[in-house]
């Protein structure tokens, strides 16, 4: 609902970029793509709806194109060596159809993020695990004498370069499971340490260096580069890894900064490449004495070799994608990149049960809540594997690719390959996640996220979740713009547009909030996240009332009143005041509420402080997801 009170909003058009994106005509057209839970709709592509003037009472998703987060650098999954053998079981045309399926931005989904293993993991079809310097037991090889990429010469740079050649914009990350035995404790690939040796960490850090030129040789560059796969992963299951304290990664960034530097300008340095936080099996299995550095990433970026350190890695093992965020607030000038999260089932479970269980948590928690918490990359795990969930030598025996080879040879695809495709498909390299109003959560409130982005040549991309196992409908806004929309239980949704002419004001910063009621969660009001949501927790009656401090005076035009999905709650009735001192106040708008979202369009107003004062009454609790202050 749009209220005008004494004026119209500030005019700007959306998507007003400089350079190509001003070669874009205005339009009204928006298209639209769903994959649904039940493989009804996967990835199909539903007939255009149309922006048009004025407001909803439904639940609102408010896409903001005036507010900017990260840039995103691809979506994708890892071409392992068990991916590798799987596709190489393919006929060449068949190879080749999967390929474009994969890769093509027209034909497929336009996968643009590739996570290689540096060497062997635990999804190899070899039948021993491997490094690129391997020599015999009790020998060394400082000299790097007998490094040699000739394994991956086979199948999985042949792919990789294939792959580049569909997708030019695909970007490529390196990540060690474990360095050459012969530098470490044990001897061994499988746990133990690096030798605690400034010459081990030399040699290591040309290692890295030496593959990186070699792949580059080869027709690979690799854009990122982190040291070691799960660095806490002490105990790993008969596959490679290695225990890497803080400490040592830390040394070996130091000695490999300054190489990649000038070996390879383009190969950005990423820390961590864990669980968003420490798991409680690496925690039990923390050497007697040490400190397990639940806080890794933290520590790392806090050491001199951080000035190496573009950004950190997160898997999705163990904690949540708010992590991300806490580490951003902490470091903003660092990047965050997700970079590994496997599909994975239960023995018994169906194929219907894991299509509909992976989708829909992969939606919430990778494609929505790593986006909306800082990610740059959204990368699962192997992209290929075959029925059995393998090859694999050690490690997960129920982990799921984005596609599958089946026993008659046919290829299928995965929920994977749809909440990958969702995003890798609309959302380029480049692009910028712009504001948008998401209300669920990756926890499971059964309300709808979304995140949107607006691509390098101005055309914008929003994704929405519907969390819920029944049908929602819903507005999507941007500025006085409007179209309404039905999604399935469910389902995922991709919705693009070019330049729109519309109305869209500038969100102000808060500096606080109060209320006259529930005052302790008033710092929900103005948090924006439609997630957390600050309520009455009483009756609605004349006389409630919430209040936000701009931290200065300022030239307001708009208020949104945001009861997101919480049904019936808004305001029956509402006045809105204003104060440059907080004591002294001036109504400047009054009316009734009549869905979940009111905007309020004021005459240019000056003011620090604004309230929003109750002057109805109800049954329902007072709601607010979000207000938001405009000018």
């Amino acid at each position: 609902m749009r209220t005008p009170a004494f004026g119209v909003a500030l005019a700007l058009t959306v998507a007003s970029l400089t350079g190509p994106a001003q070669a874009h005509p205005p339009t009204t057209q928006v298209n639209v793509w769903v994959t649904t839970p039940d493989r009804a709709e996967l990835l199909h592509q539903r007939a255009p709806v149309t922006f048009h003037d004025g407001a909803s009472d439904r639940t609102t998703i408010t896409v903001d194109p005036r507010t900017s987060y990260q840039t995103m650098d691809g979506f994708g999954a890892s071409i392992t060596d068990s991916s590798a053998s799987v596709l190489y079981k393919l006929s060449p045309a068949d190879r080749e159809q999967t390929m474009r399926k994969l890769f093509d931005p027209r034909q497929g989904i336009g996968v643009s993020f590739l996570r290689q293993p540096v060497g062997s993991s635990d999804f190899t079809a070899a039948a021993e695990h491997y490094t690129y310097d391997d020599v015999p037991a009790g020998q060394t090889d400082f000299g790097l004498k007998h490094f040699t990429i000739a394994h991956d010469q086979q199948q999985v740079l042949p792919l990789l370069r294939r792959a580049k050649q569909l997708n030019p914009q695909l970007k490529v990350m390196a990540t060690p499971w474990s360095p050459p035995a012969w530098m470490k404790t044990g001897d061994t690939l499988v746990g133990t340490r690096l030798k605690d040796d400034p010459k081990v960490y030399d040699a290591y850090a040309r290692y890295l260096v030496k593959f990186v030129q070699a792949y580059a040789k080869a027709g690979v560059p690799v854009d990122f580069l982190s040291i070691q796969n799960e660095p806490q992963n002490r105990k790993p299951s008969a596959y490679p890894g290695t225990d890497m304290p803080v400490r040592q990664e830390a040394a070996v960034i130091t000695a490999l900064g300054p190489l990649l530097k000038k070996a390879s300008p383009r190969t950005k340095i990423l820390g961590y490449d864990h669980n968003w936080t420490t798991h409680p099996g690496d925690i039990a299995s923390t050497p007697p004495g040490e400190d397990p550095e639940t806080d890794y990433p933290y520590k790392l970026l806090q050491t001199s070799a951080a000035k190496w350190i573009a950004g950190t890695a997160y898997h999705c093992y163990s904690g949540d994608p708010s992590k991300q965020t806490d580490l951003h607030n902490a470091f903003p000038s660092k990047g965050i990149w997700f970079t590994e999260c496997s599909g994975s089932h239960g023995p018994t479970d169906t194929p219907p049960q894991i299509f509909r269980g992976t989708l829909t948590w992969h939606a919430r928690t990778l494609m929505l809540g790593t986006t909306r918490n800082w990610a740059k990359s959204v990368v699962n795990w192997n992209i290929a594997l075959d029925s059995t969930g393998g090859p694999h030598l050690g490690g997960c025996d129920t982990c799921t690719g984005l596609v599958t080879l089946q026993p008659d040879g046919t290829v299928t695809t995965d929920a994977e390959y749809y909440t990958i495709g969702h995003l890798s498909k609309f959302v380029k390299p480049g692009a910028v996640r712009i504001g948008s109003t998401s209300y669920g959560t990756t926890g499971w409130n059964g309300q709808l996220m979304s995140a949107a982005f607006r691509n390098p040549d101005g055309t914008t991309a929003l994704l929405v979740h519907n969390e819920n196992d029944d049908p929602r409908s819903f507005t999507v806004a941007v500025g006085d713009k409007t179209f309404d929309y039905e999604l399935p239980g469910g389902a995922i949704a991709t919705y693009t547009w070019g330049r729109v002419a519309a109305d869209v004001p500038q969100q102000l910063a808060v500096a606080g909030a109060t209320a006259s009621v529930n005052a302790t969660d008033a710092g929900l009001l103005t948090d924006q996240d439609g997630s957390t949501v600050w309520q009455s927790k009483e009756a609605q009656a004349p006389g409630q009332w919430v209040q936000v401090d701009l931290g200065k005076t300022q030239t307001i035009r708009q208020v949104a009143l945001d009861s997101g999905g919480n049904a019936g709650d808004y305001a029956r009735g509402y006045e809105v005041a204003v104060s440059k001192d907080g004591v002294s106040w001036q109504t400047v708008a009054s009316g009734a509420s009549t869905g979940q979202l009111t905007t309020v369009e004021l005459r240019p107003t000056h003011a620090r402080y604004v309230r929003v004062t109750s002057t109805g009454s109800a049954a329902n609790w007072w709601s607010l997801a979000d207000l938001r202050i405009y000018r």
